[in-house]
Parts: C-alpha cells; sequence; structure tokens
C-alpha cells in the first residue's frame, strides 16, 4: 500500500487543495491520500475558521473521492501537532510500503524550522507542491507537482473571494465565516 499523507490549515479549502489532491492521485501511484487539517499549525497563533469547521469543509469537499480520507487525528488531539508525530501515528495506522508527504513550496522553503526534520524525511519521501513567487528551480532528486494556482489560504482570508472556494463548500464557507 502507498500513501500521501497531505496536512494543513485549509483555513479554508480552496481550488488549489483541490487541484494538489487530484494531481497526487494522477502522479503518484497511491491507495489513499489522507487530508490531515491541523488544529492549529504549530508556526501560528490562530486560525480563521475553527478546527471542526475546517474538518466538516474539507470531508464535505472530499467526500466522493474514494482513494481520499479527511483525519481527525490533528483536532482530536486538541493541542498544535508536530507532523513527525502524524505521520508516525498514520504509519502505524495504515502500515503502508511507501510514505509521501505533500507539502507546499512556501513550507518547503522554512523545512529546516521544522520539528525534528531530520526523523520526517527518514519517515517518508517528500512532495513538494511547486507554486509561482517561489524558488521552483530548487527541487533537484525531490518529487514535485506542479500546480501553480496562484491563490494562498492567507490571501483569501484577508478578501474571501468565493470563486476559489470550490463549489460544494461555498455556501458553508459563506455561513462559517466571521
Amino acid at each position: 500500500m502507498q500513501i500521501a499523507i497531505f496536512g494543513g490549515s485549509f483555513d479554508p479549502v480552496h481550488i488549489a487543495h483541490e487541484t494538489i489532491v487530484i494531481e497526487a492521485l494522477n502522479k503518484l501511484d497511491l491507495d489513499l491520500i489522507i487530508l490531515v487539517p491541523t488544529f492549529l499549525n504549530p508556526q501560528k497563533i490562530t486560525s480563521h475558521l475553527s478546527p471542526n469547521e475546517r474538518l466538516y469543509l474539507l470531508s464535505k469537499n472530499f467526500k466522493d473521492h474514494e482513494k481520499v480520507i479527511v483525519s481527525d487525528y490533528e483536532i482530536n488531539k486538541n493541542r498544535p501537532v508536530y507532523s513527525i508525530e502524524t505521520i508516525q501515528y498514520l504509519k502505524e495506522h495504515y502500515k503502508p510500503d511507501k510514505t509521501y508527504f505533500i507539502i507546499g513550496a512556501d513550507n518547503y522553503e522554512k523545512l529546516n524550522t521544522w520539528y525534528k526534520v531530520d526523523e520526517i524525511l527518514d519517515e517518508v519521501e517528500l512532495v513538494v507542491v511547486t507554486r509561482n513567487g517561489f524558488c521552483n528551480d530548487i527541487y533537484d532528486n525531490i518529487l514535485t507537482l506542479d500546480v501553480d494556482i496562484d491563490i494562498s489560504s492567507t490571501e483569501l482570508r484577508k478578501n474571501l473571494d468565493l470563486s476559489f472556494v470550490p463549489d460544494k463548500i461555498k455556501d458553508d464557507v459563506k455561513k462559517f465565516w466571521h
């Protein structure tokens, strides 16, 4: 079994997240892609939507994808969870032969600041999602998913533009947005 872990705040879920999932399923020989919304990113102070709102939106958006699982592992911890902990838990739970770990180019650029990054790199094969505006020529010997959709959750939160939100959750995002 081959799995990919794709974690994040998903605050809110947007069309680039959907595209990343589709590209990962098309490019990697995956049995499952596991989406892991954070309770709170260890490098952030807050999130706009609550953990349960983000979990709901992610679950609703991907409910019809048979190879996509939304994990509530980090949210159920009710605290910030480091990636290494989630990786080890999911590997123990699914017992995959191969585990990919999907991160964005923005996170790749600060990977050296992550907790136990060497252990992470020993546990998984890194997959970097390329993004306009980030140094995309530095990924020698690293798998990449070329998505390059010009949207970020940070920018989306500043000015909620529903054209970047998947249709099946637009009404929910409007309802949850404070």
